[in-house]
């Protein structure tokens, strides 16, 4: 990287290394092991991350850093300022479900390509990267279409980067030291399949890359055959502006078990063109959005320094507050725009933005700043793949500090609920139950609140198939009588299923609910009758299990505004 500028925010500079470090990491790194990854010092890297936990960016499980689902407000601020994610992903979806194969859209950066979307049919073999991540651009289907609109310039630092990087280490989803058969025409799909290395096949596919983008700008279109792992194929075609520039392309992934990349461009490449007409035409269509009110963050950096003294570093959380002025409706921002969407003073946001500049994150276009791609590389990729367990699991353990009885996440799976995260407290006495478990939900409190929130169709249609087996002497097992137990469920927000499921276990639940206000699962507090009364449980356990459900709910909303959330 060239030198930084003299007014660059040197903390700002180190927390970015942090950052990207422990995205390049999958996400987690022992404190000493953030020490060898960014050079720093140990007491550096201890504010740093300091600093980044108030934030709310990661957490510190012990001597670990973890990177936190609220961190994704920087790749949303990206995303929702480009708004290729909102608008194209839908058309993106649908191709995937007709297909029945991955489609991913990918964008321009610098010399290689970086996934904004992915829709991803679920196999036992997946096919697809993360929302985020960086590949070379002569590996890749998109990279040729991106290329040939390259100047000499952009061909010039091609060159360079490839000579000074041979292996490929700025490419960290690159999988590494796996041989593979390249074919040698990349763009008929005459793969040879035969095993040469994984270093011959990458000095394959720099040296015949300008003769792919030549081929990819005569044809419209590019293949890759298997270039980047064994076995994964895919096809590209470019979505262009009205201007005729690529803003994004568009691509189909397979696996060389189910096609070659001949046949795979046979089979697709009608409808993927009709997809990206219908993509460009959607551009051209779209109304221009309402700017999203930032968050004015300068009065709260001020007061957690004052709170935290040295251990916060105030420059570093004003220099990423910088990052969440962009966003939806708001692309290009002014330095005075940035200062005042954010509450800093001009100087420090001219500051941050030099220094964002210097690191890729932010480009100048005249007066105007816009973000880059390159904030994808904070955090996204391994977040982008975060479960409901996962946003729940922090939570859960958080109430069980609180409240000293287990907690655990469920969701519905048939006419049972299921378990998919867990924490148990230490007593002698406790809950014992096992992820994966199933009960039927009928008798359980999370399945209550799972069902009480199904449209009255569908959960009339459940009740009037259900075995209602008298699983305890309290079990509900009059359709009439649990019909209106759900109605209750539903007006009041919470279940309380006193012995039903087992002798001795009371337990409380609430629901936990996506963006779209609907319950894709639930929480619940469980113990033994012995612990707290019924009117215990409503008094003190439901407000600190409503609270967890609802910090679950923000993280989801975070995470899950461009990213498709699995449910296990």
């Amino acid at each position: 990287m060239d030198t930084a500028p003299a007014e660059a925010v040197g903390p700002l500079m180190r927390g970015v290394a942090v950052l990207r470090a422990l995205s390049d990491a999958d996400g987690r790194l022992s404190l000493g092991e953030l020490v060898r990854a960014t050079g720093l010092a140990r007491s550096t890297v201890d504010r740093v991350v300091a600093t980044l936990a108030r934030m709310g960016h990661l957490r510190l499980d012990g001597s670990s850093a973890t990177l936190a689902p609220r961190l994704m407000e920087l790749a949303n601020a990206y995303l929702g300022a480009l708004r290729l994610p909102a608008l194209l992903g839908p058309h993106a979806v649908q191709l995937a479900e007709e297909l029945d194969e991955s489609v991913s859209l990918a964008v321009p950066d610098r010399d290689g390509i970086r996934f904004v979307h992915q829709s991803t049919r679920r196999r036992a073999m997946s096919l697809t990267f993360r929302i985020g991540d960086l590949l070379p651009a002569e590996r890749t289907a998109p990279g040729p279409l991106f290329a040939a609109h390259w100047s000499p310039r952009q061909w010039q630092d091609w060159r360079e980067q490839r000579a000074a990087d041979p292996a490929g280490a700025g490419f960290p989803a690159v999988p590494s030291g796996t041989d593979t058969g390249a074919g040698a025409d990349n763009n008929t799909g005459t793969g040879t399949g035969t095993s040469t290395g994984f270093e011959q096949r990458v000095t394959q596919a720099v040296g015949g890359f300008e003769g792919r983008v030549a081929a990819a700008r005569r044809a419209g279109w590019a293949v890759d055959d298997q270039l980047i792992e064994p076995g994964l194929i895919a096809v590209a075609v470019p979505v262009r502006d009205v201007a005729g520039a690529p803003v994004c392309a568009v691509s189909v992934v397979s696996h060389t078990s189910r096609h070659s990349a001949a046949s795979l461009r046979a089979a697709v490449l009608p409808r993927l063109r009709e997809t990206a007409a219908a993509m460009e035409a959607e551009l051209r269509g779209a109304p221009a959005p309402t700017p999203s009110a930032p968050r004015a963050l300068a009065a709260w950096t001020s007061a957690s320094k004052q709170e935290l003294g040295a251990e916060f570093v105030e420059s570093l959380a004003r220099g990423l507050t910088v990052l969440t002025a962009f966003g939806e409706g708001r692309p290009e921002l002014s330095l005075s725009t940035v200062a005042e969407a954010t509450g800093l003073a001009r100087a420090t946001a001219r500051r941050a933005l030099i220094t964002l500049h210097h690191l890729g994150l932010v480009a100048t276009e005249g007066r105007a700043f816009r973000l880059t791609p390159r904030v994808l590389s904070l955090g996204c990729p391994p977040l982008s793949r975060t479960t409901l367990p996962d946003v729940a699991a922090p939570h859960l353990a958080a109430l069980v500090g609180t409240l000293h009885d287990s907690a655990s996440l469920a969701v519905l799976d048939g006419d049972a609920i299921q378990y998919t995260a867990r924490v148990a407290t230490s007593r002698i006495m406790s809950v014992n139950i096992t992820l994966g478990t199933r009960f039927p939900a009928y008798a359980a409190s999370m399945g209550r609140v799972l069902l009480a929130d199904l449209p009255a169709g569908e959960r009339a249609a459940r009740l009037g198939r259900m075995e209602l087996r008298a699983l305890t002497p309290r079990t509900l097992t009059s359709p009439a009588a649990l019909a209106a137990a759900l109605d209750e469920v539903a007006a009041q927000g919470y279940a309380l299923v006193d012995e039903e499921l087992e002798e001795g276990l009371r337990s409380i639940a609430v629901p936990v609910r996506g963006p779209d206000g609907r319950a894709v699962g639930a929480v619940n507090v469980a113990m033994h009758t012995t612990r707290r009364t019924v009117a215990e449980c409503v008094a003190e356990v439901l407000p600190v299990l409503r609270g967890a459900a609802a910090a679950i709910e923000a993280d989801l909303g975070v995470v899950g505004r461009f990213c498709r959330i699995p449910l296990s």
